[in-house]
C-alpha cells in the first residue's frame, strides 16, 4: 500500500494578532497559515517542526483559539477567516495531530477578525469586520454538534473589533467581556441570566486603535480581582482593575469616602450584575515601546504575575509588578537591538513582532515576525536569562517554484514573498529533521523561477526580466557541512559571505583578507548603507543548530555572480542542463517576438546566439532530458517543443519535434523520464489532462493520456524506472495531488495513487519535483524504493511540502 509521509511543511504565519493561540493542556500550538491552520509542537525534543496543516477555509485565517476541554479529551480549535465564516476542528484522540472539520459557524457579514473563549463555559464570542459582536454557544458530545447564535451585538459606536478578552467575574457565574479595535475606547459587556451580553461602560484613555486586550485573575484565589490589559497603536499598554464593589454603607464616613471618590480624577467604571456590583478602575501605564502594539498576553504561575507584549518596535517585552514600590515595570525585553533595526526588508525585521504568547509552562515565548517566521526563546533558570531557540519558518506568499540541487543533498524554494529559501535535513544524533539553513536571496521584485547549477551555483528570474545566479557563500558551505553531511566543495574558493546596500538589489561578497578578517572597507560600507549591521565582521553562525531567524536574514545571503540580460518582460521559466554548462530561459510574451527561449553558457555568462524560436505565446516550463542531449519547452500557446543538441556543438540545439496542437489548451508544465524508459516526456495542460509522449527518431506519439478533475498545474517523473513503469506525479488547480504508474511497453496506466484530502494544499500546484536519484542510492548504488522517495511540492497557498512515499516495489 502506498502512503505519503509528511516529511517537511515549512510556511509563513498570517501577521493577524489573532492568528494564533498555544493550548494550555496538551502544549500544542496553532496559528494561521495563508487559508490553513498549521499545527506546531514547540516544545518538541525532535524538532519536527509542523506536524499538519488543516484545510477547509476558503480565505486567510485571522484568529484561531484553543476551545477549553477536560484534560485528556481531544482538542477543539476554532479558527476565524477572510470567508466569513468560523470552523470547529476536533482532534482524533487526545495525543494526535489530526483534527477534523466537525461544524461550520454562518452568520457574519465581512471577515471574522477575532475569537474569545474561556474556561469553564460552552459561550464562544466572535467579532468580524461588519462591526458586530456574535455570541455562539457550543455544545459538543461524541459524535454530535451542535452550535447556537444567541445574539447578535451590534458595536456602538460602529467600528471594527481587533479584539476580545471573555472571563468570568469573581464568585459568580457571569462573564464580562471586553471588545477594542479600530476606535480608542474599551467597550464592556457583562452576561445575564438569559445568556444575552449587555453594554456596561466604557473605558477611555488611549489616543489610537486598539490591537489588543487580554484579562487574568490577579491570583489564584476564588474571590480575586481581575486585572485587564489593554494595548494600542498609541505605544502604551493599559492596565486595568475589576474589583467586586461593597454596597456603601449608612454612615458618614462612607459617604465622605464615596465623595473622595469621586474627586479623583480615576474614574471608577460600574458594572451591574444580577449577584454583585462591580467596578473597573485604572491600575497603570505601562510605557516603554518605541512603536505600535500588536498583542499582549498574561501569564499566573506561582503567585507571579507576568504580562507579555509584543511591539512593532521589534522588541518583545516581560512586565512585571515590583514589590517594593508597586509599580510594573519591564524586566525583560527580546528582539532586535536598536543598532541592527534595518530600514530595508533585507534585515527580516521591519514590521516587527505581531504576535508573541506564552507556553503553557511559561518558560518558553515564541513571537511572529514580518517574514512570517516563528521565533523561539527559552528561559534557562540557572542562567536567569532568555536563550533563543530553534523555530519554523516559510514562505508568506505564494511558492512559486522548488528545485533539488543536482545531486539531490538540498533544495531551494522562491515565491511572491521575494525571497529564497534553502532547505536541508539537519542531523542530530539519529534523529533527522528538515529546516530552512539559508536565505540566499532577498529581493525587491517577486520571484518567479528558480534552479541549481551543479552542487554551489542557484538561478533565479523575477518580474525585473533579467536573471541572477548566486554563488554558495562558505558560512553556508561549513554550516551544511556540519549540520547535514553535506560536502563541501573543493573545486573552487567560496567567497566568505554577502551583504547587500539598503537601496540596491545585489548581494555583494564578502571576500577573506590576509588577517583572516572580511575584506570590507568601512567607509564604503557606512556609505552604501549596508544591510548587516555588522558589515565589517565574520557572519556569526552556529554550527550546533539550525540558523535562527535573525542570522537567516544577515548571515545566509548568497553573493552574487552575474546578471543575464536579454528578455524583455517578466522571467517565466528557467532550467540548468545537468551537467551545470548550460542555462536556458524565457519570459512571458504575447507575440513571437519575445517567446523566445534564450541559451547562456555558464563558463563566462555568455548568451548563446541566435534564441530557439518555436512559440508565439508565453513558454511556461523549460527542461533538459536527464543525458542533456534534449530541451523541452511548453507554452500558452498549446504547443510543446523538443530541441536536439547539435552534434557539430555542444552548445548550440536544434529543432527537432514540434506539436503546435499538443493539448487543447495551455501547457502549464513538462517533465522528462529517466533515460532507461526511453525518450519519454510527460505535458500538463488546462485541458485536465497529462499526456506521456514516445518520441523515436522520425516522430512523437502519444502514448497514455492521464485525465485529472481539473486543470493540471504541474508535472514530475520520477528519476528511477520501477519495473519497466514510470512514476508520474501530477498536481492540479484545486491542489489535487496523485501519482500514476505508467508501464511504458504496455502503454498503460497500472495503478493511481492519489494523496488523501487532508494533506492537500489548499491552493493550486505550482511545482512538484522528485529529489534527483542520487541521493537515493543506497550500498553498491542501488535504489530501494521501500526506504520512501521524496517529493517536493510547491503551492500558492504559501507552503511548501516534502513527502516521503513508501510502498512501492523495491527495484
Amino acid at each position: 500500500m502506498v502512503e505519503y509521509h509528511n516529511e517537511y511543511i515549512a510556511v509563513g504565519g498570517n501577521r493577524h494578532p489573532s492568528a494564533a493561540d498555544w493550548d494550555v493542556t496538551s502544549g500544542l500550538f496553532a496559528f494561521g497559515a495563508d487559508r490553513n491552520v498549521a499545527l506546531w509542537r514547540p516544545l518538541d525534543n525532535e524538532y519536527r517542526g509542523i506536524r499538519r496543516l488543516l484545510r477547509g477555509h476558503t480565505d486567510h485565517v485571522n484568529a484561531v483559539q484553543f476551545f477549553p476541554t477536560a484534560a485528556g479529551q481531544p482538542q477543539i480549535i476554532l479558527s476565524g477567516a477572510g470567508d466569513k465564516t468560523i470552523r470547529v476542528w476536533r482532534a482524533q484522540s487526545a495525543d494526535t495531530d489530526v483534527f477534523e472539520s466537525i461544524a461550520t459557524l454562518d452568520g457574519h457579514k465581512r471577515p471574522v477578525k477575532c475569537l474569545a473563549v474561556t474556561k469553564f463555559t460552552n459561550i464562544i464570542v466572535s467579532g468580524s469586520a461588519d462591526s458586530t459582536l456574535k455570541i455562539w454557544r457550543l455544545d459538543i458530545q461524541d459524535a454530535w454538534v451542535n452550535a447556537d447564535l444567541l445574539q447578535t451585538v451590534q458595536t456602538q459606536p460602529r467600528f471594527t473589533p481587533l479584539s476580545l478578552a471573555l472571563h468570568r467575574l469573581p464568585t459568580t457565574e457571569e462573564l464580562v467581556l471586553a471588545v477594542a479595535g479600530t476606535k480608542n475606547a474599551v467597550q464592556v459587556y457583562v452576561s445575564s441570566r438569559n445568556g444575552g451580553f449587555y453594554h456596561q461602560a466604557v473605558l477611555t484613555g488611549h489616543e489610537d486603535w486598539i490591537q489588543a486586550i487580554a484579562i487574568t485573575k490577579e491570583s489564584s484565589s476564588e474571590d480575586s480581582d481581575l486585572l485587564l490589559a489593554t494595548a494600542s497603536q498609541d505605544k502604551y499598554i493599559r492596565l486595568w482593575r475589576i474589583t467586586k464593589r461593597e454596597k456603601k454603607p449608612n454612615s458618614t464616613n462612607g459617604d465622605l469616602l464615596a465623595d473622595f471618590e469621586q474627586t479623583l480624577s480615576n474614574k471608577a467604571h460600574m458594572l451591574e450584575t444580577s449577584q454583585h456590583p462591580y467596578a473597573i478602575i485604572f491600575e497603570a501605564l505601562l510605557l516603554g515601546h518605541d512603536d505600535w502594539i500588536y498583542t499582549i498576553s498574561w501569564r499566573l504561575h506561582d503567585k507571579q504575575l507576568r504580562l507579555l507584549s509584543a511591539s512593532a518596535d521589534n522588541s518583545i517585552a516581560i512586565w512585571q509588578l515590583e514589590e517594593s514600590s508597586g509599580v510594573w515595570v519591564c524586566t525583560t525585553r527580546l528582539g532586535e537591538i536598536s543598532a541592527q533595526k534595518g530600514s530595508t526588508t533585507a534585515t527580516g525585521s521591519t514590521g516587527g513582532f505581531w504576535i508573541g504568547l506564552w507556553s503553557p509552562n511559561g518558560n518558553t515565548l515564541v513571537s511572529l515576525g514580518r517574514t512570517g517566521s516563528w521565533r523561539l526563546w527559552n528561559y534557562h533558570r540557572n542562567q536567569d536569562r532568555w536563550v533563543q531557540g530553534v523555530g519554523i519558518s516559510g514562505h508568506t506568499k505564494s511558492v512559486a517554484d522548488v528545485a533539488w540541487s543536482k545531486e539531490g543533498s538540498f533544495l531551494v524554494s522562491t515565491g511572491s514573498d521575494q525571497t529564497t529559501r534553502l532547505h536541508a535535513a539537519w542531523k542530530h544524533g539519529t534523529r533527522r529533521s528538515w529546516h530552512e539553513m539559508a536565505r540566499p536571496q532577498i529581493h525587491g521584485y517577486v520571484l518567479n523561477c528558480i534552479d541549481s547549477i551543479g552542487q554551489t551555483h542557484i538561478i533565479s528570474g523575477a518580474d525585473e526580466k533579467l536573471l541572477r545566479v548566486f554563488d554558495e557563500p562558505r558560512a553556508t558551505a561549513e554550516l551544511l557541512d556540519q549540520l547535514c553531511g553535506i560536502k563541501m566543495s573543493g573545486d573552487e574558493k567560496l567567497p566568505v559571505a554577502a551583504n547587500i546596500p539598503v537601496l540596491g538589489l545585489s548581494n555583494k561578497a564578502i571576500e577573506d583578507v590576509s588577517d583572516g578578517e572580511p575584506e570590507v572597507n568601512e567607509d564604503i560600507a557606512a556609505g552604501q548603507g549596508l544591510y548587516n549591521a555588522s558589515a565589517t565582521q565574520a557572519p556569526s553562525l552556529d554550527p550546533i543548530h539550525p540558523p535562527f531567524e535573525d542570522q537567516l536574514a544577515r548571515y545566509t545571503l548568497w553573493p552574487e555572480r552575474e546578471k543575464l540580460y536579454g528578455h524583455g518582460y517578466e522571467i517565466s521559466a528557467v532550467a540548468a542542463s545537468h551537467d551545470g554548462s548550460l542555462v536556458a530561459t524565457s519570459c512571458r510574451a504575447s507575440s513571437l517576438d519575445h517567446a523566445l527561449i534564450r541559451m547562456y553558457e555558464t563558463k563566462d555568462w555568455r548568451q548563446i546566439k541566435p534564441p530557439l524560436v518555436a512559440h508565439s505565446l508565453t513558454v511556461t516550463a523549460l527542461c533538459f532530458s536527464q543525458d542533456d542531449q534534449f530541451l523541452l519547452s511548453v507554452g500558452r500557446d498549446r504547443q510543446w517543443v523538443v530541441f536536439e543538441r547539435d552534434v557539430n556543438s555542444h552548445e548550440s540545439y536544434l529543432l527537432k519535434h514540434s506539436n503546435p496542437k499538443g493539448h487543447s489548451r495551455m501547457i502549464l508544465h513538462a517533465a522528462w523520464a529517466p533515460v532507461e524508459a526511453g525518450r519519454v516526456f510527460a505535458t500538463a495542460s488546462r485541458d485536465k489532462t497529462v499526456k506521456i509522449w514516445s518520441m523515436s527518431a522520425t516522430h512523437v506519439e502519444c502514448m497514455v493520456t492521464i485525465t485529472a478533475s481539473s486543470p493540471v498545474t504541474a508535472v514530475d517523473i520520477s528519476p528511477i524506472l520501477l519495473q519497466e513503469c514510470i512514476i508520474v506525479a501530477l498536481g492540479t488547480e484545486t491542489g489535487e495531488i496523485a501519482l500514476d504508474i505508467v508501464k511504458v511497453p504496455a502503454r498503460s496506466i497500472e495503478r493511481e495513487y492519489p494523496l488523501e484530502v487532508e494533506l492537500q494544499p489548499a491552493k493550486s500546484i505550482t511545482k512538484l519535483a522528485w529529489r534527483p536519484v542520487q541521493a537515493q542510492k543506497g550500498v553498491g548504488g542501488q535504489v530501494h524504493t521501500s526506504k520512501g522517495l521524496h517529493l517536493a511540492v510547491a503551492s500558492e497557498d504559501s507552503s511548501f511540502r516534502l513527502f516521503s512515499i513508501t510502498g512501492l516495489i523495491d527495484i
